[in-house]
């Protein structure tokens, strides 16, 4: 029973609590969405709608190219039939509907996408379908070897800037960690607009099979050593940018979600923790952060931020490095 209030402000969206699911297949089936808003998430965060199905759906192509000539095959030959996907455009755009008209929090959709086409004009019928806010999940491995990093950061915010053109929406970026200076890019979507930044996409890495020679794919749930990375950076970013701060990946446990509050996040999206424990962990996080809060004679404001490095520079990040170093031995 929580005892301390907990409310807090997300994409300026007013929720109970910080904690919610984050993007995954736990939000397809709207008996399991039901249970989620009753086991406590402050909100509902939907899986991905890709950017591969809605050109598809809307001009027959992939990245420009159709699937179904010749020359293309090879290279589309990866990307999932339209019958694998677990909704098209348009049943993504009715589950919306039925997931608002099912629950009382606030329902976010998630866009995931590599280019700025005209497929993010989307956007638009998202919104109009009902959803509350809308993550833009930009997720591209950058393999062209003569592409700069300034490139591709430009890209994203362009994206940004056209999607704030044209939709209302709440918009929170979601980005994979490994940019040259990532914390100029933050300021740089930040100050286009962005309302929120989460930290961070998980970057699925495919394993090699030695008896097939092929590479293969793997998921895994995440714990807990995934989390120290998003503490760094939420805690350096807090206070320096104007949008919300949401730390997902990684949050395994009430105190990992009272660490993620005391470097500044402003949200808690958790998927591993919920697949392990089931929808009522979302409580059993809103609980422990209240009881920590109660401990600690502190409100979630006061706490938020109390351990960042708002004030840090390059020089104190390198002395924390060489301390780190210098405290490790090999003892027999």
């Amino acid at each position: 029973m929580t005892t301390t209030p907990l409310d807090t402000t997300y994409l300026g969206l007013r929720l109970a609590h910080p904690f919610m699911v984050g993007a995954s297949p736990l939000a397809d089936d709207l008996d399991t969405v039901r249970r989620l808003e009753d086991g406590g998430s402050a909100a509902i965060v939907l899986r991905s709608l890709f950017e591969e199905q809605i050109t598809l759906a809307q001009s027959g192509r992939i990245h420009e190219m159709d699937p179904f000539e010749a020359q293309f095959a090879a290279t589309l030959a990866g990307f999932p039939r339209p019958e694998r996907y677990a909704f098209a455009p348009d049943e993504y755009l009715e589950h919306i509907r039925r997931v608002k008209a099912a629950v009382h929090v606030p329902v976010i959709a998630s866009l995931n996408g590599m280019t700025g086409h005209s497929w993010l004009m989307f956007a638009t019928d998202i919104a109009a379908a009902g959803a509350d806010a809308l993550e833009l999940n930009m997720y591209k491995l950058a393999t062209n070897l003569e592409q700069s990093s300034l490139a591709i950061e430009e890209r994203i915010r362009g994206v940004l800037v056209d999607l704030k053109r044209v939709v209302k929406l709440p918009i929170a970026i979601k980005l994979l960690p490994f940019f040259t200076a990532f914390g100029h890019l933050a300021l740089q979507l930040d100050a286009a607009g962005a309302d929120g930044l989460i930290l961070f996409n998980r970057f699925y890495e495919a394993d090699i099979d030695v008896g097939a020679l092929t590479s293969r794919a793997r998921i895994d749930l995440s714990d807990a050593g995934e989390l120290p990375l998003r503490l760094r950076w939420t805690a350096i970013l807090h206070g320096r940018v104007h949008g919300s701060l949401a730390v997902t990946g990684g949050v395994a446990t009430p105190t990992d979600g009272v660490k993620a509050i005391l470097a500044g996040a402003t949200a808690v999206q958790i998927v591993s923790a919920v697949l392990r424990h089931g929808a009522t962990y979302l409580g059993s996080m809103r609980d422990g952060l209240a009881r920590w809060l109660d401990a600690n004679g502190l409100t979630l404001d006061e706490a938020r931020g109390r351990v960042d490095s708002a004030h840090g520079t390059d020089l104190a990040e390198r002395a924390s490095y060489i301390r780190s170093l210098h405290s490790w031995s090999v003892r027999p």
